[in-house]
């Protein structure tokens, strides 16, 4: 499938040669961050390909655009971890080699995000091992406070599913968000509206989610999760309080064949709905791989 002389490799920065701050995302980089996702899950024959196609869009914004080295994030969905080594990757923070070895025996790169493990090899900008629905939002409140106690600048991301908002455990977060007033704290539901038994409403609703969060003492704020101009401006730092980003998103974006479907949550990749979702997303016959090799 790889076009002569050009591979995916050359769009990304060499590994390791990152800048110090935020830049632009590069234009066409998210579609081919999207098609590496999907070689990767390919590869490895796992599921949980929706829910990293619904949060990738906002993991490569906040990555490219917002984190400095005095910000933090925090991927509280850690079933998303795939969107996450891919994001690392475009930064040139990982290669293409270690991708290639996701979800294998003794990778750095498991299904969920781990933290320094194994000793010594831990991963770029994971602090945190998360997986364990509900834990994300209580650890990213530590760092938020943390950073006002010892008086340092930056802000803290924090990415949830909206399935775990039905977790007292986020809830009570919340509220302890709310009660230190953490400004520093951002916090985006990637709001996709399926889980892993049915659709939100069917299985806890709190729909909608940005109303349920409202009596709350933060700032709720909306998107579209595949819009990169729309989440910009919902991105923006905010007043006194704690931000809520609630992004509207669709599981399974960008691959027909699971958009928007359960199965997404589990089933993983056909041959066929690669080709189908690469061929369709933009410059047919473009390489996936970085290598040259086809998909």
């Amino acid at each position: 499938m790889a076009r002569r002389g050009h591979t995916l490799r050359a769009e990304i920065p060499p590994h390791g040669a990152i800048q110090a701050g935020p830049a632009a995302l590069a234009p066409g980089l998210l579609t081919l961050a999207r098609w590496r996702l999907l070689a990767m899950h390919r590869r490895a024959g796992v599921g949980h390909v929706g829910g990293n196609l619904s949060a990738l869009d906002a993991m490569m914004l906040v990555h490219h655009e917002m984190l400095s080295e005095a910000d933090r994030f925090v991927l509280s969905k850690g079933h998303a971890a795939g969107a996450l080594y891919v994001t690392l990757w475009s930064r040139g923070l990982l290669t293409d080699a270690e991708l290639g070895t996701f979800h294998t025996d003794g990778t750095r790169l498991p299904g969920h995000p781990p933290a320094g493990h194994p000793p010594g090899r831990g991963l770029p900008g994971i602090r945190f091992g998360t997986g364990s629905l509900g834990h994300g939002l209580s650890l990213a409140a530590g760092l938020a406070l943390a950073a006002r106690l010892q008086d340092r600048p930056g802000r803290v991301f924090c990415l949830t599913s909206d399935g775990e908002w039905q977790e007292g455990s986020t809830l009570e977060a919340l509220i302890f968000c709310a009660h230190r007033r953490l400004s520093n704290l951002t916090i985006l539901i990637d709001h996709n509206r399926l889980q892993g038994f049915g659709t939100t409403d069917e299985v806890a609703s709190l729909d909608p989610v940005g109303r349920a969060l409202s009596g709350f003492a933060v700032e709720i704020r909306e998107a579209d999760g595949h819009d990169l101009a729309d989440m910009r401006r919902a991105l923006e730092p905010g007043t006194d309080r704690p931000v809520v980003v609630v992004l509207h998103t669709v599981k399974g974006h960008g691959v027909p064949a699971i958009a928007g479907r359960l199965d997404s949550h589990y089933l993983p990749l056909t041959e066929e709905q690669v080709q189908e979702a690469i061929l369709g997303g933009a410059i047919p016959g473009e390489s996936i791989h970085g290598t040259g090799e086809t998909a």
